[in-house]
């Protein structure tokens, strides 16, 4: 099975030249906020994204966000980076997620969702832990759409509704049928697209956080935690943040801070 997935991972077209663009922009050490402005405004699709983003409830903006130069300077310039580089991403990876009972405008709330709750959760005074994880926790659920893809062209769908319907838990539903991870695959698929390598680290083991290693540890933690919380299936249920809070308190992390922000979410939501 996963010979199969590494195969249609391998058979993935390039990133869109707005994501190169845009990473080369990330990766530049004079960043000036009228280049990233330019770069973004060529891509339509992605500026419709992120106009819908920007105006969510999740951002609580009181007035009407209607230009690109508008959303960069409200929402910074990373934040703006990581919505526009998923953006670009699902656009590539878009596909029939009905085995997990979304669709694709689901999953994008979900995904924003995840972004919300670590900008809340994580003090601006640790600010490299939470550029790092705010990227990841937008990304790490990339690798449902290949996963979506293989159960319904294996006829799995069924079998993969009942046991979610059954067991409520996507990871181990995942391994039993699948016999591997969102996380891993979403890891494979950015080593395929030669992404940063501290991004591939951080998401490879969210489901397996026993084998991570110690440097991403703490790391792969905190987005198992999100990715709980902002469950696909059943995203800010009372017992997803129930379970999410109880893996923060298993990893020893700040839960007070955790729960502060949960609720301010929770508002919007």
């Amino acid at each position: 099975m996963f010979e199969n997935i590494l195969e249609k991972i391998e058979s993935l077209p390039p990133l869109p030249q707005t994501m190169i663009e845009i990473e080369e922009f990330r990766k530049s050490t004079s960043k000036q906020i009228e280049d990233l402005i330019k770069i973004i405004e060529k891509d339509p699709l992605c500026v419709t994204t992120l106009l819908k983003v920007s105006n969510s409830p999740l951002f609580g903006f009181k007035s009407k966000i209607e230009t690109v130069s508008r959303i960069v300077h409200l929402l910074g310039m990373n934040f703006t980076i990581y919505v526009a580089i998923n953006e670009s991403i699902n656009s590539i990876l878009k596909a029939d997620l009905f085995p997990y009972g979304v669709n694709c405008e689901d999953f994008m709330e979900v995904s924003n969702m995840s972004l919300s709750l670590v900008n809340l959760w994580i003090p601006n005074v640790n600010r490299d832990l939470k550029e790092g994880i705010l990227l990841a926790a937008l990304l790490q659920e990339s690798g449902k759409f290949i996963l979506s893809e293989i159960i319904i062209n294996r006829n799995l769908k069924d079998e993969f509704i009942r046991r979610l319907n059954e067991e409520n838990d996507v990871v181990k539903v995942e391994k039993d049928i699948l016999e591997i991870t969102t996380s891993q695959i979403t890891a494979e698929i950015f080593k395929h697209w030669k992404l940063s390598e501290n991004l591939i680290k951080m998401i490879e083991f969210v489901d397996d956080i026993e084998k991570c290693d110690e440097e991403y540890k703490q790391k792969a933690q905190m987005l198992d935690v999100v990715k709980t919380i902002c469950n696909v299936c059943d995203p800010f249920s009372d017992k997803s943040i129930n379970k999410g809070i109880e893996k923060a308190k298993k990893y020893n992390l700040d839960v007070e801070s955790l729960e502060d922000a949960i609720f301010i979410l929770k508002d919007r939501v």
